[in-house]
């Protein structure tokens, strides 16, 4: 009986959880057919023969076989880090593999934030795609309103960006079921259009695959800049493990959403044999006139749903690269109560709607921004296989032969979607290219920045050591409570303890010298969190260690020390904090003078250190200090 019951509640929440998998993991895959077909089929001198639908429904199915199916939901999956994924994820797993080869960690920390950049890029690109090629119904419905497409679509955009600050607690309880939806509508569809045409499903075979590439050549290299767009999404299968679990994903992509988009695309497909002069807009023109109006209209909602997936992913990412040391302190407003991953960073919201808008306005159609779209996602995909088969050899220990022969089949692959898309550069492949690189010297200047800093603030400290023995020798007036001073290095005086000291001319009772170190792994574990060192004097050196994906709070941790021996009244607790003011000087061996600049810039309108980390204001003493870089 007990045991009955318990299995029924762990299939009810397997349930649960492969519903809401199929509304947030796979909005974006699930909406490529509204112009994946379409956009391979018309560009390049491309036309809908016979032999091209055959061939390109051939790609697109071995390509969702092998590089989603196998590489993503089979082989990429195990590579979790404690449950999470995501590339920022995946670069921590691979840097703690190769732990003491600083030049190879230097290599992947490089490769993987330029795949992390690369996905602001989709993060921008999605948006606009996704709900411009729903808006563009209404031009089979009534093309005298064509005009209004790109308004719409503008509108559209800005309010799912406005309504961001809210949170999708609420909505997401809609994705599932509106997506489930679309799944069983767009499989009907196609179903209806192979049971006129059956023999479609002859391009099972990659026999036809192989054949549209030996007659034509280059057009058909060409081609796989457009299969790709059938892809899109595949990353967010990996990314959002941390939400659902590997088995819910797997489930929910093998059991429903495969099958479905599969019928859709075969359903197109059949419809451009019957009637090649569809392929202006073969999705829409599957649908039976009298249902077109409601097809919009689910096809922008399961849209806007697939957006905001990928807007929530690049939150996530900038929250993991924050607390990874790779991009500037922002503000995060948590918008659930319940979920810790559900969080808001208005910085980026805004940066993400000012790029979709520009995109929108300035490609004007989701056929002239199909070109545009390859180079992030495969640029992508290609990173996050190099950092999966690092992964594979020193975490898993895989034989090196064994790894060599998977990363050749895997990157041939990803490799040959990436240089078909990179053929594009010119018609729009630029664009989330520059993004991208914006980005990635934006993160790469940060990082770079504070380790200057550092470097800067170790190379003028006293030795903390010596410095507690003078204390002890030629004692200053003490005062009641204690002070955490929050430093960099455990081993030289904090800049704020010297200032405090020499302007106040007192010192407290207990003196904590505090480090905050984030981890390589997405939770800290219980035993690592806390480590102290009890010094001479009523000094103590503290360690604070939090996951990458945790909220570092200051306050709550200090609460928990009393079982290591530190108990703290955070009432009688002042916090000092050393606020660095950070100049660029040419003369000094760093980076070029505009990325000190820039990182000059960055530091002066980052978050404050003690709002990232949660410290109450009222408990908190600033002290400036000036560091040259």
């Amino acid at each position: 009986m007990h045991y009955g019951a318990a299995e029924a509640e762990t299939r009810k929440r397997l349930a649960a959880l492969s519903l809401g998998a199929i509304g947030v993991v796979y909005g974006d895959i699930g909406t490529s057919p509204l112009y994946t077909l379409q956009t391979t089929l018309s560009h390049d001198g491309m036309h809908a023969t016979h032999e091209s639908i055959y061939g390109v429904l051939s790609l697109i199915f071995w390509a969702q076989i092998i590089v989603v199916s196998l590489k993503y939901v089979v082989f990429i999956m195990r590579a979790d880090n404690k449950g999470e994924g995501g590339i920022m994820a995946l670069m921590a797993l691979a840097l703690r593999g190769v732990g003491g080869k600083p030049k190879l960690r230097w290599l992947l920390a490089i490769i993987g934030i330029f795949g992390a950049s690369l996905f602001y890029g989709d993060g921008v690109i999605t948006p606009a795609i996704s709900v411009l090629s729903a808006v563009e119904g209404v031009k089979v419905a009534a093309p005298g309103l064509a005009q209004w497409v790109v308004p719409v679509t503008a509108v559209i955009l800005f309010l799912l960006f406005a309504l961001q600050r809210y949170g999708t607690e609420r909505v997401g309880r809609l994705f599932g079921p509106v997506m489930v939806v679309w799944f069983i509508v767009i499989a009907v569809l196609g179903v209806m259009m192979i049971a006129r045409n059956p023999h479609v499903l002859w391009a099972v075979l990659p026999s036809y695959g192989f054949h549209f590439f030996q007659t034509h050549g280059v057009q058909a290299f060409v081609a796989l800049g457009g299969v790709v767009l059938a892809l899109t999404g595949a990353e967010a299968l990996y990314a959002d493990m941390g939400h659902f679990g590997k088995r819910p994903i797997r489930l929910a992509w093998f059991n429903f959403v495969l099958p479905a988009l599969i019928l859709n695309y075969f359903g197109q497909g059949a419809l451009l044999l019957e009637h090649p002069e569809a392929i202006d807009n073969p999705f829409f023109k599957l649908v039976p006139s009298m249902l077109l109006y409601p097809m919009i209209g689910l096809a922008c909602v399961a849209t806007v749903i697939a957006s905001q997936a990928v807007i929530s992913g690049a939150f996530s990412m900038t929250r993991e690269a924050m607390s990874l040391g790779y991009s500037m302190r922002m503000p995060v407003v948590h918008t659930s109560r319940e979920m810790s991953g559900q969080i808001f960073v208005p910085w980026v919201n805004a940066f993400l709607l000012v790029m979709v808008l520009v995109a929108v306005f300035h490609f004007g159609s989701s056929e002239r921004l199909s070109a545009a779209y390859g180079i992030a996602v495969t640029g992508t995909m290609t990173i996050t296989t190099v950092l999966a088969l690092f992964v594979a050899r020193h975490q898993w220990g895989w034989r090196l032969p064994v790894v060599l022969v998977a990363g050749a089949c895997l990157l041939t692959i990803d490799i040959s979607f990436f240089s078909a898309n990179l053929i594009k550069v010119e018609y729009g492949g630029w664009f989330p290219l520059v993004l991208g690189l914006a980005v990635f010297v934006v993160m790469t200047t940060w990082r770079r920045g504070r380790e200057l800093v550092v470097r800067e603030i170790k190379q003028g400290g006293l030795a903390l050591l010596p410095f507690i023995e003078n204390i002890n020798e030629h004692p200053p007036l003490r005062v009641p409570g204690t002070a955490v001073f929050l430093t960099a290095n455990q081993n030289s005086v904090p800049h704020a303890l010297l200032h405090n000291l020499k302007h106040n001319k007192v010192l407290h009772e207990r003196n904590v010298m505090l480090t905050v170190e984030i981890l390589e792994s997405p939770v800290a574990d219980v035993e690592e969190r806390i480590h102290l060192i009890t010094l001479d004097g009523e000094f103590y050196g503290l360690e604070l260690r939090f996951g990458f994906a945790e909220d570092p709070n200051i306050p709550y941790a200090l609460s928990k020390c009393a079982r290591s021996g530190l108990p703290f009244d955070l009432m009688d607790t002042t916090f000092f904090l050393s606020r660095e003011n950070v100049v660029a000087d040419k003369r000094r061996p760093g980076m070029a003078l505009w990325r000190d600049r820039l990182f000059a810039f960055m530091s002066r309108n980052a978050l404050p250190a003690t709002a990232f980390f949660q410290i109450p204001g009222n408990r908190l003493i600033e002290l400036g200090t000036q560091v040259e870089i």
